[in-house]
C-alpha cells in the first residue's frame, strides 16, 4: 500500500522525503499535471473495465434470449459472435481465444517423429527435416509454439510412426484458458466497408 510524505513533505524517486520549501515551483507543478492525468486515466481505465464486462454480460443474456425461442440453453459465454443493428450500420463482435498447451503426451509425439528422422536420414528432405526440428522448439521460457507443432500436422505423411506421432500432438492439446475481445465497427458512408470504433488510447 502506497503511504502519502507527511504534511510539509514531497517523496522523491528514490523514496526520500524532501521538504517542501525546498521543491522547485517547476517540479510541484509538473507533479501536479501528472497526478492529474494519472487520476483521469486510473479513473478512464475503470469505466473502460466496467464498460467491457457489463458488454459482454448484455451479449450473454441476448443470446440466451435469443435461444428461449427454441428451447435450449446456450451458455452464452463462449463461441464468436456478431451483432448487427437493424440498419446495418453498426455492429458489435464478441471473439473468444482459447490458449493452448500440451501435455506430456507431446514428448511422446517427440520421440515418434525423432524415430521418423532417423530412419529418413538417408535420403530425407532437408527441409522437412530442418521444419520438425523448429517447431519443438522453446522460446526463453521453455515454451513452444503451438503454430508450429500444428504446421507439422498439416504435411501429407503416410508413415505409421508419424501418423502415430500426430496423433499424440491431437490427444495432447489441451485448453488452459481463453480471452474475451470486444470489437465495436460503424460502417462508412454506405459501403460494405466497416471501421472500428477505436477504444485503445493508443490508436486514437
Amino acid at each position: 500500500m502506497i503511504t502519502q510524505p507527511p504534511e510539509g513533505y514531497m517523496k522523491d524517486a528514490s523514496g526520500r522525503l524532501v521538504p517542501i520549501n525546498l521543491v522547485t515551483d517547476i517540479d510541484k507543478t509538473r507533479d501536479h499535471l501528472v497526478q492529474e492525468i494519472i487520476a483521469k486515466a486510473q479513473e478512464t481505465n475503470r469505466l473502460l473495465s466496467v464498460f467491457k464486462n457489463r458488454t459482454m454480460e448484455d451479449i450473454a443474456a441476448f443470446i440466451e434470449l435469443s435461444a428461449e425461442k427454441y428451447n435450449i440453453s446456450m451458455g452464452g459465454q463462449k463461441g464468436n459472435i456478431t451483432l448487427m443493428s437493424f440498419d446495418g450500420r453498426f455492429k458489435v463482435q464478441r471473439a473468444v481465444s482459447e490458449k493452448l498447451m500440451f501435455d506430456e503426451r507431446l514428448q511422446v509425439a517427440k520421440e515418434l517423429v525423432d524415430k521418423c528422422i532417423h530412419r529418413w536420414t538417408e535420403g530425407s528432405n532437408p527441409e522437412i527435416r530442418a521444419l520438425i526440428e523448429h517447431a519443438f522448439q522453446t522460446d526463453k521460457q521453455g515454451n513452444i509454439s503451438t503454430a508450429r507443432i500444428f504446421s507439422l500436422m498439416k504435411l501429407d505423411i503416410k508413415d505409421d510412426d508419424w501418423v502415430s506421432a500426430m496423433n499424440a500432438i491431437k490427444d495432447s492439446i489441451q485448453v488452459s484458458g481463453s480471452k474475451s475481445y470486444l470489437r465495436i465497427y460503424e460502417r462508412i458512408n454506405n459501403s460494405e466497408n466497416y471501421q472500428s470504433i477505436v477504444l485503445d488510447i493508443a490508436s486514437i
